[in-house]
């Protein structure tokens, strides 16, 4: 099929909330610097739930969701010479184009070019769409619409994995489980021994708890508003938990007595700026390192005493885990393939792709982490 139109199945998001549609769409070859995907397996992620319900941001439809996916390269448009039809690849929602100033520093996984891009519908070559139906458009998501048998996305975008590694597995490394354990791993760096306070015990934040655990803290206190996660989290090797609701005082203050002053690190995975500023405040002083991960709200302000950093406290941010997604993720894999990194424990559910509005469901009522849907069935 190189070089010509596929019709495939797709599900797409025709308006904000409402269940999506499988319908047949034409998704047209891959131009300069891109590669067509055959997707085998797809997972939810909150993010997609986020853009689907159009919940502050600029609602764009029809569009097909999806980024988190395990697939093949099926064909390669000009230009891409480090990818080849058949390598197993995860999609990845951000970029490395390998060329910018981001891509050149060891520091930073911020491609000036393929960066994550949440109102883009289309591809940056010609500002086109590679899907449509009846000569009609249908718009991209995050660079990666994978709930399509088929897709298209830049070539930067593309990590070429190991061929033995399970796709029904790994595809959910190429989003929040990366996101949650390079934050702790990359960016926060517990040293072996140390405590760590995890802010949101959602997919994110236990991953973050992995990392943790993978790094020897000794204790991981898990810090969420939901007692039901109590139990779930033991499994990613929270050894505490702490619901803020049960405590008259403010949760900071709560973890610095449990801790004789403070974390050694904390990692927010909730988005919420309160506890983006517990998770800062409640780090012990003179070494005590805070990474927030949690999206807020664009116009949240975080406010603090300046004294908590003269006290020598650290405030970092991260995107991504730091993860290039090109250069790292594919080591990443191999943790899983070494049995360091335990990747099932976040799978929850499983469906067809015939049942993808049943993952909606799971995600909306809180039982799922994540879900994965068989494009075959």
């Amino acid at each position: 099929m190189s070089g010509k139109v596929i019709r495939c199945k797709a599900a797409v998001a025709r308006e904000a909330g409402k269940p999506l549609v499988i319908e047949e769409v034409e998704v047209a070859p891959p131009q300069k610097m891109e590669v067509r995907l055959k997707i085998l397996f797809t997972s939810l992620c909150h993010t997609d739930v986020y853009f689907w319900e159009a919940k502050g941001q600029n609602p764009l439809f029809p569009r097909i969701l999806g980024h988190e996916a395990g697939g093949i390269v099926e064909s390669v448009g000009e230009g891409v010479t480090e990818l080849k039809p058949g390598d197993k690849v995860l999609p990845i929602f951000t970029g490395e184009c390998g060329e910018c100033r981001h891509c050149k520093s060891e520091d930073s996984n911020m491609c000036d070019l393929l960066r994550i891009n949440t109102d883009r519908g289309v591809m940056i070559n010609d500002g086109k769409s590679r899907f449509s139906k009846d000569g009609q458009p249908i718009y991209h998501f995050l660079g990666t619409s994978t709930f399509s048998e088929y897709t298209v996305v830049h070539s930067g975008c593309v990590a070429k994995i190991n061929p033995d590694a399970p796709l029904d597995k790994v595809c959910v490394l190429s989003c929040g489980i990366s996101t949650g354990m390079g934050a702790t791993l990359n960016v926060a760096k517990p040293k072996k021994g140390m405590s760590v306070a995890i802010f949101g015990l959602g997919a994110v934040g236990l991953a973050a708890a992995e990392g943790a655990r993978i790094a020897g803290a000794s204790r991981i206190i898990g810090i969420d508003l939901n007692p039901s996660r109590a139990n779930e989290a033991k499994k990613f090797g929270v050894t505490e938990f702490v619901n803020p609701k049960d405590h008259d005082k403010p949760i900071h203050e709560v973890i610095a007595e449990m801790t004789d002053g403070g974390v050694d690190r904390s990692v927010e995975c909730t988005g919420n700026v309160k506890a983006m500023i517990s998770a800062f405040e409640c780090v012990h002083d003179g070494w005590g390192v805070a990474v927030l991960v949690g999206v807020p709200n664009k116009d949240d302000e975080f406010k603090t005493l300046p004294i908590n950093f003269l006290n020598e406290r650290t405030l970092k941010g991260t995107f991504f885990g730091n993860y290039k997604p090109r250069t790292d993720i594919p080591g990443v894999v191999e943790k899983y393939m070494n049995k360091e990194l335990e990747v099932e424990k976040f799978i929850t559910h499983s469906v067809g792709f015939s049942e993808i509005n049943k993952a909606f469901d799971y995600m909306l009522k809180g039982e799922s982490l994540r879900c994965i849907i068989r494009m075959d069935a």
